[in-house]
């Protein structure tokens, strides 16, 4: 278990592959990922790579500034309806492009990307629903 903050900073820039690998696989508690947020923003993207981190936890990093953040958190397995509705309607392209083809898309998440301004993106959604791709 990561203990604090300033742990999880030194095992995800850790040379070492069991430490770094570390980073990714250990849970935290809420207060421990929350810290890392608010005093190491630059590992934003990293605590949303970690396999365990908590809903909660991807549900602030929704809301966060970068990009590559929100891209990462659209892209995670266990996103519920609520949160991918959400991400279904961010304003960078490579987000709105995870939820369209996250496995676990719904019909009702599908829909609402049917109408994207990317065609890319509205394409893949009526695929998915006329395959019956979805959820």
């Amino acid at each position: 278990m990561i203990e604090s903050a300033e742990e999880f900073v030194r095992l995800r820039m850790s040379e070492k592959q069991a430490e770094y690998t570390r980073a990714a696989h250990d849970e935290a508690s809420l207060e421990v990922w929350i810290k890392v947020i608010e005093n190491y923003p630059d590992m934003a993207v990293w605590v949303a790579q970690n396999k365990t981190i908590p809903y909660e936890i991807l549900e602030l990093l929704a809301d966060h500034s970068e990009n590559r953040v929100r891209s990462m958190v659209a892209s995670k397995n266990k996103l519920k309806e609520p949160l991918m509705l959400k991400l279904a309607v961010d304003t960078d392209e490579a987000v709105r492009m995870s939820i369209v083809r996250h496995k676990k898309a719904t019909l009702k998440v599908l829909t609402l990307l049917l109408n994207d301004t990317w065609c890319e993106i509205s394409d893949k959604a009526s695929e998915r629903i006329h395959n019956g791709s979805h959820k």
